[in-house]
């Protein structure tokens, strides 16, 4: 039977997977959220596909997107990593890989949970939108742009207002498949059996 998905998404297994599997489903988890939200940056100027296609070398180069970790790595360091052709050697993506651990351990030592911080911009659960064509998806939304100024001001960087978007898109707080694909309502199912 063939399913009808959302048009974005071509015919490579690791793909489909995502799509099928991972995107718009709704994560809490706070380690996994800094990894999807390193992952949005460093697609910036490239497509998610080839990030997608990287995502086990960056869990390998960024020990398993441990924040602890990642937060102290040095100059040796990131030199190694922008030697590792398996991820994007972006000086500035690497860097802010970096500060962003930082910044998620500070919000942790104030007593914030990342996901509490990340999911009150939704209201603490998934928004459920219903567009019909691919073109009709924003880039980005007011509160994209206000999770934008929220996540700068507590020192993040790669978390402009349409990286932010397409995180919330990725992690389930919003659900942008369109309405033809059999994952919108599966999807949306999702967001009911959370309340």
């Amino acid at each position: 039977m063939a399913w009808t998905r959302c048009s974005w998404v071509n015919d490579d297994s690791l793909y489909v997977a995502y799509h099928d599997e991972e995107w718009g489903v709704p994560v809490r988890d706070d380690r996994r959220l800094y990894e999807m939200l390193v992952l949005e940056g460093a697609q910036a100027g490239l497509s998610w596909y080839t990030i997608l296609k990287k995502r086990e070398a960056y869990r390998r180069a960024f020990d398993g997107f441990d924040p602890d970790r990642i937060a102290r790595y040095d100059d040796k360091k990131i030199a190694s990593l922008l030697e590792d052709p398996g991820i994007v050697r972006n000086r500035l993506k690497v860097q802010a890989a970096i500060g962003n651990a930082r910044a998620w351990l500070d919000l942790r030592e104030s007593g914030i949970r990342f996901s509490e911080f990340l999911w009150a911009f939704s209201g603490g659960a998934p928004v459920v939108n219903a567009w019909c064509r691919l073109e009709d998806v924003p880039a980005a939304t007011p509160v994209s742009e206000a999770m934008s100024r929220a996540l700068k001001a507590r020192g993040f960087r790669f978390v402009g207002p349409t990286i932010c978007y397409a995180f919330m898109q990725a992690v389930g707080m919003v659900n942008d498949h369109v309405t033809s694909c059999f994952r919108w309502k599966q999807c949306q199912g999702l967001v009911e059996d959370a309340h």
